[in-house]
Formats: C-alpha cells, structure tokens, sequence
C-alpha cells in the first residue's frame, strides 16, 4: 500500500485563522504552520495561484515543517489559462498567457519560486487546476503537451473541470493522455446535480502520485458567491463514501494525497481530522473507481508497496459551517 496523506487546501485562510482553530500563541505565520504541520502532512498552496511563489518564503516553509512534510503547489493562473490580474504580474509583464516571451518569463520565476522545496524534497506536486472551458481536443493535448516539457522531473497532477474528460466513451484517452506525460489524475467530490459537475472517477495515470480534492457538494458551485460555492461541512457518511476509493488509490500509487478544498471556517480542517480517523479504522477495501475497463486499463498498473497511513486524529461531530472571509483570497497570499 502507499502513504495516504490527508490535508487541506491552504492554512492561511483568514476566516480559518479566525475560526479558534489555531490555539494563542501560534497565530502568527511560523506559528500557524508549523501548528499545522504537527497535525498534517500535507498542505495545498494556493497562494500561487493568484501571486508566483517567492523563493523565500519557500525556503521558510522548508525550515518550518518536518520531514516527510509535502506541498502540493497550485500552478499560477496565466500557466493554466486563466484570467490574470495585472498586478499578479512581474512588472512590466502584460498578463497575456498567449505571448511567448512573456510565458517563458513567468515559467522561470515560477520555477525559481518553487525550487527551495523540490531542492528539500518538500514538493509533493504542481497542480494545474484548468478552467472550465479546457475542453478536449487537439489545442488542449497541446498545451498538456508544453507543460509536461516545462515541467520534466517535476510530480504533476491535474484537474480537469469540464466534465467531457471524464466521460465513458473519453475516459480511457484522458488516462493514456495523462499517462502519457506522468501525470497524476486528480479526482474530485463535488455536487453531481450541475451540468459542469465533474464526476467522482479515481483513474491513476502515475506510478507515483494520486490526488483528491474534496470542494463540497454545494448546489452554488457554477453560480455562487464564494462563500456559497465553498460552504460545506461534510459529515462522516459522506467521507465514508470514499474510503473504499482512496484506499484502491493507494494499492496502485506510492503516495495518496487527501485534501479539503471545502474552506469555511474550520470546515476544511475538522473534515481532514475526521477523514484521518475513518482511514485509521478498519473497513472493507473492494470499491469501484468509476471507470469502464477500457479506461481502467489505460491506468498505470498497480504499485505495490507496503506503507502506513497517518495516524488518526479524534474529531468533533458535525455542526454548521461559517461563512467563508471575502478575503480569504488576499490572506492566502501570506507567508503562512
């Protein structure tokens, strides 16, 4: 079996901080990761989505976690086509992700930002989370294409949230696409009530990594605010559901990485805590991963390897979940 690592989708949350869940005394940026550290072992950083990682503060996480600590670090949103602020932009820099020159520019500091941790072996992955109108074809196979060359030695996972890619008569050349490259798949929890929701298929197209995000299974998710699109306290029934997924995940991936994207409050956090008690238990290991056979056997084969997963962490019942901060896109561009 492979490691299972369950963690959530950044720490620097503003309305997480102002939750209680960080104790007095460690409310500052060492103290707040270095807390969560002792908790988890892995974290999603999505501060570089909206700004390119500085080198220093990742030589700061470097030092501030222990070993065996990962990052899972979200590609900056002109590497993945998104809309980009001009003031995201090194200066000078106009935010077109159709330049090349200026492409080339936001690569290399993007990978200046992001080689203290690969150089301590902190990097779990870059994740390219693509928009919603990344659609297959031939312009998407070749921008997979360059970012596979971009990114040679790196571990890479990628989210695909136009549902399309997942479709039965399409999974099977997603999985060789990805495989392809060494891509790790990433599946995701969301509502399957909305015409964009993607579905909850775990194919694995990497020997070395699998990933899942939990986003919660709000119905706002295509038309809400952002606290309406992320509020979601998930219960123990619901994590329930994967158990048998993740834990397939993990019979034919050396590392499993667990996250809660879901961050509202405490939300994402106390939902780590409970889906690091439940792998804990003893459960029944046959569950289906969503996929047909021609898909399935387009995956990467099993990768036996006799591994642990964290151990269990006691968590509180379920309760509402607060709202999330309008600002939580600026606080998670901290330090941490």
């Amino acid at each position: 079996m492979g490691d299972i690592l369950v963690g959530t989708c950044s720490w620097t949350d503003r309305a997480l901080v102002g939750s209680g869940w960080y104790p007095v005394g460690r409310r500052d940026a060492e103290g707040r990761l270095r807390h969560y550290a002792e908790r988890f072992p892995v974290v999603e950083v999505d501060a570089s989505y909206y700004a390119l990682p500085g080198e220093r503060n990742s030589r700061l996480w470097a030092e501030r976690t222990p070993d065996g600590f990962v990052f899972d670090v979200k590609a900056f949103s002109l590497l993945t086509g998104h809309p980009t602020r001009e003031s995201a932009m090194p200066a000078g820099l106009p935010a077109d992700h159709r330049d090349p020159a200026v492409l080339d520019e936001v690569w290399d500091r993007f990978r200046a930002g992001v080689e203290p941790l690969r150089r301590a072996g902190r990097l779990g992955s870059v994740l390219f989370q693509f928009p919603p109108w990344f659609r297959p074809g031939e312009r998407a196979e070749v921008f997979l294409r360059e970012c596979a060359e971009r990114t040679d030695g790196w571990p890479v996972a990628v989210e695909f949230r136009h549902p399309s890619w997942w479709e039965p008569d399409r999974a099977g050349a997603t999985c060789a696409l990805l495989a392809r490259y060494g891509m790790a798949a990433v599946a995701v929890d969301m509502t399957q009530t909305l015409p964009s929701s993607v579905p909850p298929v775990t194919p694995v197209t990497s020997p070395r990594l699998s990933v899942v995000r939990f986003h919660g299974r709000s119905t706002a998710w295509g038309t809400g605010s952002k606290e309406d699109r992320f509020r979601w306290d998930y219960d123990e029934d619901e994590l329930a559901e994967w158990l048998p997924r993740v834990r397939r995940l993990a019979e034919r991936a050396e590392q499993v990485h667990v996250l809660f994207n879901n961050c509202c409050g405490d939300a994402a956090v106390r939902a780590a805590e409970r889906m690091t008690r439940l792998l804990g238990g003893d459960g029944d290991d046959d569950g289906g991963d969503g996929l047909s056979d021609g898909a399935r056997s387009a995956a990467v084969p099993r990768v036996p390897r006799a591994r642990s997963a964290p151990a269990s962490t006691p968590s509180p019942g379920r309760r509402p979940t607060p709202a999330r901060s309008s600002s939580s896109s600026r606080s998670r561009r901290e330090a941490g």
